[in-house]
């Protein structure tokens, strides 16, 4: 009997017992789809937040206040360093933008829990305003939906426009046209002269879109006598040479806070794209996770496929005999039984591929709104072996025990 005749008996004697064959297919449905669908959902955020840095670009970095300034580490105070002040900031600015021929945008939050107000319509009081110059959309990665971005006259005039987030919009406006509409907000009456196209954040929330750029002059008038602190981000010419970059915006940030020679920074330089690499790191970490959580489902329903299989060679004790009488060899008989295992296996490996991908998309989509639709074909494909590995397994020692039976015994079996 060669293997195309095996398989086709394997799928006969699936046939004849299609409910027991459902029903262990679908145990294995179970482990591939756990398996798969954990995998498939942390590939699917890794594709979220590295499409989210995407627009930022590797040669971009930040400059911000030390945030462990105010920590305490092994029981003492760390050391305090003072705020990122405007002078700073704007020194920084001219020095690097003039001697490197760099983009340089200076940003500072003027507040974190604001409410917008148009007429009778107010959102909540979780509106984030920041103060901006007219680099920062395009070095942050925001793009302009309607309208325009702020001018050189906005800026220096300390003009009351904003450009506005879609959550914002949506809340305050329903069919209206928002730009050159006015809106208030901090005792302050400003007009609308962009609307951001919608960003989205990992988890599912709206916080980008939750957001309202002023000129960063205006802010400063918001904010009154209240000190504010400044971020400064900055891009390198040339992807090749960012590290240097860096290290040159660094030196030229120690001198500019007067930064003692062998002291720490009193500041915090980081790349745009860190988050994503130390999420991808986290991921493999996940995936490794994830994997085992899958293998052990898998070996729970390999086990409860070798019983069914040992109650399959049972009640087929009678047919193995008359087999074997017609001179059907131990090899052939073991044979049919692993390939009726693996075949059961298989089928059930398909169904769990299109849930795991499926059910994997879906978390995904609810934990990062912006995330797309992802195929794992090396999940796939992984599945698909494991899906034989279990089969194997299962099966081998039910076909040897098949294949031992005496062929007299086994006539005589009822």
């Amino acid at each position: 009997m060669n293997l195309k005749e095996n398989v086709n008996e394997g799928l006969r004697s699936i046939q004849s017992n299609m409910l027991r064959t459902v029903l262990t297919a679908l145990i294995i449905a179970i482990g591939i789809t756990s398996l798969v669908g954990i995998l498939t959902a942390i590939d699917g955020i890794q594709s979220s937040v590295n499409s989210s840095f995407a627009d930022l670009g590797a040669n971009t970095f930040s400059i911000r206040n030390y945030e462990n300034g105010n920590r305490r580490s092994g029981g003492r105070q760390q050391k305090q360093f003072k705020d990122i002040n405007y002078r700073e900031a704007t020194l920084f600015a001219t020095h690097f933008r003039n001697d490197y021929n760099a983009n340089v945008s200076l940003s500072s939050g003027i507040g974190g829990a604001i409410q917008v107000k148009r007429l009778s319509k107010k959102t909540n009081p979780n509106v984030s305003v920041t103060g901006i110059d007219e680099d920062y959309l395009a070095i942050q990665g925001y793009k302009i939906d309607i309208g325009r971005n702020f001018s050189k006259n906005d800026l220096e005039n300390s003009m009351n426009v904003v450009i506005v987030g879609q959550e914002v919009i949506k809340t305050l406006f329903t069919r209206e046209d928002p730009i050159n509409q006015v809106i208030n907000f901090m005792g302050s009456q400003f007009k609308i002269i962009g609307v951001l196209e919608k960003k989205g954040s990992l988890g599912g929330g709206t916080g980008a879109d939750r957001i309202i750029f002023v000129p960063l002059e205006t802010g400063r008038a918001l904010a009154a006598n209240r000190a504010l602190t400044f971020d400064i981000t900055a891009s390198a010419p040339q992807a090749d040479d960012s590290d240097y970059i860096m290290e040159e915006a660094r030196g030229l940030m120690r001198r500019i806070r007067n930064d003692a020679l062998g002291r720490q920074d009193s500041f915090e330089i980081e790349r745009a794209d860190a988050l994503a690499k130390n999420f991808e790191e986290i991921s493999s970490y996940l995936r490794i996770g994830g994997f085992g959580i899958g293998i052990i489902t898998l070996l729970g329903a390999s086990i409860a496929l070798m019983n069914i299989m040992m109650v399959s060679v049972t009640e087929r004790t009678r047919e193995i005999g008359i087999r074997k009488s017609l001179g059907a060899t131990p090899r052939v008989i073991r044979l049919q039984f692993l390939i009726e295992a693996i075949v059961i296996c298989i089928l059930g490996g398909l169904a769990g591929l299109v849930l795991g991908i499926a059910i994997g998309n879906v978390i995904s989509k609810s934990i990062s709104s912006d995330s797309s639709f992802i195929v794992p074909w090396l999940w796939m494909f992984m599945g698909i072996l494991v899906c034989v590995f279990v089969g194997v397994i299962s099966g081998i020692y039910p076909a040897i025990k098949a294949s031992r039976l005496d062929p007299i015994e086994a006539l005589r079996y009822e």
